[in-house]
């Protein structure tokens, strides 16, 4: 059964992590409606497992990209990619703050907090209308702006709060182009994801004494999988301005949870 459960977690994980309805706040619904209580180093353990496999999804359907990126940040002439490349790490740094002096805060929050959960998936649906209503424009994304969708990365580590959909709103309300909105939230988060594993493996926050590798290998498959699937969508789903759709699921899924939780 446990099984069972953490392959669904990795479908859900991979399916919310690019779709912008927040992977976060799926998990959290998801573990109380099934009533799952891992203790805190396997549900990290865990966790850290299903982020692993949607950035190997990323790092696989944006191969091309970043390959280009990695040759243009150690390169004089291609000024453009490396101009880029500089843009990815500002917008790291709003984040990398926020879980540096706010870790223990936050740890909290992901505990079954499914009244925040529902408001931040509001806050979600809202961005979502917001950024659909936008005219498009073929704008690229500027410095100023790369750290003002780092800001809103570090608001989306709340649970609740789509990672996605909050950069790539703001990208799109800013008025950056929706295509490159997309490629540029997906790629400035993957330095962040195995930033943070690196952070947790060093501080060995989930050693645990007996680890289901067969569990943990099928929540990361359903992870992987669905996430390259996600990650493809969303981008065709973005340049069509089909947000809105997603702003009427954030808004069907909080207020019935609200209900749940408050009978």
């Amino acid at each position: 059964m446990e099984v069972l459960f953490n392959f669904l977690l990795g479908v859900i994980q991979g399916l919310t992590e690019f779709l912008p309805v927040s992977s976060s706040g799926h998990l959290e619904i998801a573990k109380s409606l099934f009533q799952l209580h891992n203790s805190g180093s396997e549900s990290l353990l865990m966790t850290v497992v299903l982020h692993f496999a949607t950035a190997i999804s990323t790092l696989i359907v944006f191969r091309n990209d970043i390959k280009t990126l990695v040759r243009g940040l150690f390169s004089k002439e291609d000024s453009s990619h490396r101009f880029f490349s500089y843009k990815i790490i500002l917008s790291m740094l709003p984040a990398v703050a926020v879980g540096l002096l706010f870790d223990d805060i936050l740890d909290e929050l992901f505990s079954g907090e499914l009244i925040l959960v529902s408001c931040m998936l509001i806050i979600t649906g809202l961005l979502l209308f917001l950024a659909d209503k936008s005219k498009p424009t073929l704008k690229n994304v500027s410095f100023k702006n790369s750290f003002l969708i780092g800001i809103a990365q570090a608001v989306a580590i709340l649970p609740g709060i789509s990672r996605s959909g909050a950069t790539i709103a703001t990208s799109v309300i800013l008025g950056v182009d929706k295509e490159s909105a997309a490629r540029f939230s997906f790629l400035m988060v993957i330095p962040l994801i195995f930033g943070k594993m690196v952070k947790d493996i060093l501080a060995g926050s989930f050693l645990v004494d007996d680890v289901d590798l067969l569990s943990l290998f099928m929540g990361f498959l359903g992870a992987l999988i669905t996430g390259i699937f996600a990650c493809n969508l969303m981008i065709r789903l973005v340049k069509n301005s089909q947000l809105k759709y997603f702003s009427i699921y954030c808004f069907i899924i909080a207020f019935f949870t609200l209900i749940v939780v408050l009978q």
